[in-house]
Parts: structure tokens; C-alpha cells; sequence
């Protein structure tokens, strides 16, 4: 408990196995938060609109990997209360959270600092991190956390919400890539997974990363972000600051969806930097397959004069190699490429 960031930050200096080597930290440019991530209104996706609707997730996907929407039917006042107890957990006193605290990489719900390996780190991410599953429900809600009192009727709702959008998102992406309506149901997006990161004031942000550079292993991810700046992503080469926007979400395409695609639609890396002033706290929702899913390129989408760019495999050994090669991008595809 004592390694969390929350617990000690307010010492005002940051430790030396928090600085990032200089080609890898932020630096003191200031990357302003930028409209370029495309904003796309859900409530459009009506049947006159639906195909603009669907174009422009598909645009989106192509050319950033991620996008915002609005309009999407989850209700503002779920998506505060949502935050506000994620806030409340993190504030919550030492002993109600030291039971969930642990270093044990296949713990299912857990409290941890930096990453879940923390020991192995070559540079700790300035980050707490409370994550566990939410499918099934009815299973994974006997081991969340039980402060604060409202934490299981609040994120069960929450999540179930959270996987209807997704599901309502690959339909459109499906629709756009020229898919079966359900393609991604089932065992491609059979896993849901939360993850709460929060970021306490930083005494440097130029020299650290609340998470470093990295594409996510998910099939698809959405994040409620709160109002507070820090997400970036990647894109030719330049980093692009995601702006907070109200009551909407950030969704992004995870490698299992850049592989079921065969690579029509992008994985973007991204990464999350601090600031001095306020704490921020984040909410992803993971749609992963299950673990021994098969995930391979969509056989409809290899055309008569191309090769499908993945060999099929299973979720949990793409996992394994994503968390043995750091999350790096390159490295946790190769193994599952094919060649010629």
C-alpha cells in the first residue's frame, strides 16, 4: 500500500524511478487539447443518418483509431455518479482499500501502483490503478470493492451501459467494413473489463507518464475521461491532445479489432501525461474477446488479390506476449504476422 502514488505524493520531489529517459518524456512543450479527434453524434445513427453515421466511425477508425461521441444513451446523471464514486474509492482511507491492494499479476480485482508489474518496471508510471472484470455480472460483482457503499449498485449499472454502447459501435463498424449484423458478439467481445486510473497531482510532468506510449490489447475501449486533460495520441508522427469534452466518451480501436480487420481499421498508440495542479481520474471499459477465443483476419474482408496479415490465434497467448513485450506495439504483433 505504501507504493501507491497517493499515498506519498504530496513529498513534493519526483523519485528518480519515476523519470523517463529524455526521448521518451514529455518535456515542457505544452500539447493543448485539439479538436482533430473527430467528434461523431450517435443520436444520427437513426435510419436516414445511419450511413453517415457509420462512414464517419469508419473514417475515424482509419485515420486516428480514435474518436468521441456524443448522443450515445448513456444517461449524464449514471456517468457522474460513475466518476464521483470512482473519486470517492481513491479517497477513501488506507485501511478500506488494503484488502484490494496486491502485486499478484492474475489477481482479478485489484488496487496497484504503476503497472501490474511493478518490480519489473524499468520506469514507474506515475498512476493508481483499481481493475477488475464485470462479466458476469452477477459472478464479478461478489469481489469488487465494497467501500464506497453505493461502488456495486453505481458500476453495475454503469457497466452494463457501457457494454451496450460497445456493442452498439462494433454493429456500426461491422455495417461499415461489410460484416454480419453481430459479427463481434459472442466470444469476440464476450470479456468486459474495467480500469480506473488516477493521477495525483505530478511535482514534474515533463519528466514522467501517468501511462507511457502503447496501443491497447482490447478489441475495443471506451473511456470516460472527466473534464480533466491528459490523454494524447499519436498520429503521423505528432502527438494530438484529446479535449475533454461533456458528458461524452472516448472510444478507441484495440489490436484485436486491427486484426480482425486485417488491418482496415487502426490501433493508435497513446499515452497519458500528468500536470502539477489537480488529480485526475479516468474510467476505461475493455471489450476484449475470451480467452481462448480465436481471433484471425474476417475471412470476407481478404479480397481475391490479398493475403490475410495475421495468422489466427488465441486471445490469451496474444495477451501473454502483449504483457512480456511491455505493451509494446510492434513486438506484441509480430509474433501473429504473416509474411509474403
Amino acid at each position: 500500500m505504501e507504493k501507491l502514488v497517493s499515498s506519498w505524493f504530496n513529498n513534493k520531489t519526483l523519485p528518480q524511478s519515476y523519470i523517463f529517459p529524455p526521448e521518451t518524456r514529455p518535456g515542457n512543450h505544452i500539447i493543448p487539447g485539439s479538436n482533430a479527434i473527430p467528434v461523431i453524434d450517435l443520436g444520427n445513427a437513426s435510419a436516414h443518418d445511419r450511413t453517415l453515421v457509420v462512414q464517419q466511425i469508419l473514417k475515424a477508425s482509419q485515420e486516428f483509431g480514435f474518436f468521441q461521441v456524443i448522443n450515445h444513451g448513456v444517461s449524464e446523471d449514471l456517468m457522474n455518479d460513475t466518476m464521483n464514486v470512482f473519486k470517492e474509492f481513491f479517497e477513501l482511507p488506507a485501511e478500506d482499500k488494503a484488502d484490494l491492494y496486491s502485486e499478484e499479476f492474475n489477481r482479478p480485482c485489484k488496487l496497484y501502483t504503476s503497472s501490474a508489474n511493478y518490480d519489473g518496471d524499468k520506469v514507474h508510471l506515475w498512476r493508481d490503478s483499481l481493475r477488475h472484470p464485470c462479466h458476469p455480472l452477477e459472478e464479478c460483482i461478489k469481489i469488487w470493492p465494497q467501500k464506497p457503499t453505493r461502488y456495486r449498485e453505481i458500476v453495475a449499472a454503469y457497466s452494463i451501459e457501457a457494454k451496450k454502447l460497445g456493442s452498439r459501435i462494433l454493429d456500426l463498424i461491422s455495417e461499415g467494413l461489410g460484416l454480419d449484423l453481430g459479427y463481434f458478439g459472442d466470444k469476440l467481445s464476450e470479456s468486459v473489463v474495467v480500469s480506473v486510473n488516477h493521477y495525483p497531482p505530478c511535482p514534474d510532468p515533463s519528466l514522467t507518464l501517468g501511462i507511457a506510449k502503447h496501443c491497447d490489447p482490447s478489441l475495443l475501449t471506451i473511456l470516460l475521461q472527466g473534464d480533466v486533460f491528459g490523454l494524447q495520441v499519436l498520429n503521423d508522427g505528432k502527438w494530438i491532445g484529446v479535449e475533454p469534452l461533456h458528458n461524452a466518451f472516448v472510444v478507441n480501436i484495440g489490436h484485436q479489432l486491427e486484426v480482425v480487420s486485417n488491418n482496415r481499421l487502426k490501433g493508435a498508440e497513446h499515452r497519458v501525461v500528468t500536470n502539477s495542479t489537480v488529480a485526475r481520474t479516468t474510467a476505461a471499459i475493455f471489450l476484449n474477446p475470451s480467452q481462448d477465443c480465436i481471433v484471425e483476419p474476417a475471412k470476407s474482408l481478404i479480397r481475391a488479390d490479398e493475403s490475410p496479415a495475421y495468422r489466427a490465434f488465441k486471445f490469451k497467448e496474444f495477451l501473454y506476449n502483449y504483457v512480456t513485450m511491455g505493451g509494446n506495439s510492434e513486438k506484441s504483433l509480430e509474433p501473429f504476422k504473416l509474411h509474403g
